[in-house]
């Protein structure tokens, strides 16, 4: 997905954008009609002695300020409205590409990372667009109607403040270009903090199982450290120069007093230009104290822009093909044909490789165990099956069809996966066994799939049973309960192809017999089982043993026991004291 400009945004809402600039042209236009009223109140009524005038030019100077107070509401409520149009807009566009975005991009970017881009940097550009573009935008405007105006009156005197507006621009500008790499850097600490935060605070129970309170705190307070000095560097830069700001627009009203009471004394000038001049030059000091915070705030923007390209710089690893076959059926029906698999690690210069030359089938409805050590890429073939990573040679293929020339949606929603880090969301039981068939399944497919996944008998003991609402990842339920929930909701899918990776390793035996019972009775569903419990995956059509990334034994469980090599070894290690053959 190509980043889309914040040009593009503001065309898209061009309308209200070019309304409430209208509306701050005309309120800036009232608030500046003033000093000419003020002028004409000391020229004509206090030294002309046309007190007639009086009443007229004070009803004008309220009017101005009725038809300012009305404009000014429209500004702000428009520029408002449309920035938290564009700033939903520019975050559901953030979010749809990074879900867009491969299972290798997740592999090295940290989660506090994309947090900060999706809140902190949006808030920022929204920020800028919203109150900061506004206020620059009226400052912009505030400050060309009032140099006009005071051409009008004097050329000669309206070169001072002319000369005072260049020097405090050159100011924020340098400001600016100084500002721009801290601001970097306070994004990237702010990812580091939040990516801290967010582990600790997920891993807590971890934490405080092993003690880890004081490392944890100590590793915290020296990211925080770093940070607050980042914000103190930003700190200093802003008061070094913002006092020049403040310095020039107290010393400018005294100068056109100074120059302009000259003026007046040589006739050049009337007293009442004088006042509307120094009235002037007070409304144009707004605009110079206002450019040391506008210009801070508004590097913050930019620097957030900045990273949210180098994110949509970001491409998708898997790529669906313009127009993949989509058969009627998914049969279920799995090749693997050597097919092998290496992956580049983050600095690394040479991948590492995790399966080599792998190849089975499973028929539609048969069932296919695979065994080994950790890291052996059990999880790996999942992986690829369900096209998280493309293989680096080979093919993977469902009724004979290779899964790259597939759709995506098509080949993930015919996939159950139970996988081994079970997640939960922050729901509710019911919404959670629906996951990704919300639409399509209603209460009684989900408590029949509970009652399949032995999940039933502690979910209807509970107050509000399938409504009870259950902690971020789970919190509250125990790892088998978690388990079990997880099975329900692939079970409640009915799709042909079950995939369950190390899924009932919480589970007791008992839980975990009558589970493999219902397992066995899903006919028309192809089953994968990862496990490490020779009890998972005895009853499968073929069982497959891997090691180092290669197939190392093959058969089913009774002809694997008599090669006495891996799996009856491990066979020998899980029943210590039994009957090897019992089974």
């Amino acid at each position: 997905m190509k980043p889309k400009k914040l040009s593009a945004y503001l065309y898209e809402y061009k309308i209200p954008y070019l309304f409430a600039v209208f509306s701050v042209i005309v309120s800036v236009s009232l608030d500046l009609l003033s000093p000419q009223l003020t002028r004409r109140i000391i020229d004509d009524v206090i030294i002309g002695r046309e007190i007639y005038k009086l009443k007229y030019l004070l009803a004008g100077i309220l009017g101005i300020g009725i038809g300012r107070c009305i404009f000014q509401y429209i500004k702000e409520f428009t520029f408002d409205v449309t920035g938290i149009k564009i700033t939903a807009a520019m975050r559901r566009r953030l979010f749809d590409h990074i879900q867009s975005l491969s299972a290798d991009f997740f592999d090295r970017t940290n989660t506090g990372e994309l947090m900060a881009r999706i809140k902190d940097d949006i808030d920022r550009i929204g920020d800028g667009i919203t109150f900061v573009g506004m206020l620059l935008i009226e400052v912009i405007i505030h400050t060309a109607i009032v140099l006009f105006f005071m051409y009008r009156l004097n050329g000669k005197l309206a070169m001072i403040p002319a000369a005072a507006m260049l020097v405090a621009a050159i100011i924020a500008i340098v400001m600016e270009r100084k500002l721009d790499s801290v601001y970097e850097a306070i994004s990237e600490k702010t990812a580091a903090l939040n990516t801290i935060a967010e582990e600790n605070l997920t891993g807590v129970r971890t934490v405080k199982a092993f003690a880890r309170e004081t490392f944890e705190i100590g590793k915290f307070l020296s990211h925080n450290r770093k940070y607050y000095e980042l914000n103190m560097r930003q700190s200093k830069i802003f008061v070094t120069y913002y006092p020049y700001l403040t310095l020039i627009s107290k010393l400018l009203p005294l100068s056109i007093l100074l120059f302009g009471g000259r003026l007046v004394m040589n006739g050049e000038l009337s007293p009442g230009s004088l006042g509307a001049f120094v009235e002037y030059s007070m409304n144009i000091v707004w605009p110079m104290e206002m450019l040391g915070w506008l210009t801070n705030s508004f590097s913050s923007a930019v620097a957030s822009n900045r990273r949210l390209n180098k994110l949509y710089m970001e491409k998708p690893g898997i790529i669906e093909k313009d127009n993949p076959i989509m058969p009627a059926k998914i049969h279920g029906q799995i090749t693997f044909s050597h097919v092998s698999f290496s992956k580049l690690d983050e600095g690394a210069s040479t991948p590492y490789e995790i399966l080599r030359d792998i190849s089975f089938q499973v028929e539609a409805g048969k069932t296919i165990g695979i065994m080994g050590a950790t890291g052996a890429g059990k999880s790996s073939i999942i992986h690829l099956l369900e096209r998280f990573y493309d293989t680096t040679q080979g093919t993977v293929s469902i009724d004979g069809i290779d899964v790259k020339d597939m759709s995506l949606k098509q080949l993930r929603g015919s996939i159950s996966l139970v996988m081994q880090d079970v997640f939960l969301f922050s729901d509710t039981i019911m919404e959670n066994v629906k996951l990704g068939k919300r639409d399509k399944l209603d209460a009684h497919a989900v408590r029949h799939a509970s009652k399949q996944a032995q999940a039933s008998s502690f979910i209807e003991p509970m107050e509000k049973q399938y409504d009870t609402i259950i902690g971020e990842r789970g919190v509250g339920l125990s790892g088998g309960q978690k388990q079990r929930i997880s099975i329900a909701r692939a079970l409640a899918k009915k799709n042909p192809i079950l995939i369950l990776d190390d899924s009932t390793s919480a589970l007791d035996m008992e839980t975990e017999h009558l589970i493999q019972d219902t397992l066995r009775k899903l006919g028309h569903t192809t089953k994968i089982i990862i496990a490490h419990r020779i009890s998972s995956v005895m009853y499968a059509d073929e069982i497959i043993v891997l090691e180092n990334g290669s197939i190392k034994e093959r058969g089913n469980h009774t002809m694997l026991m008599a090669q006495k090599g891996l799996y009856y070894e491990t066979y020998a290690a899980q029943y210590q004291g039994g009957d090897l053959n019992a089974h």
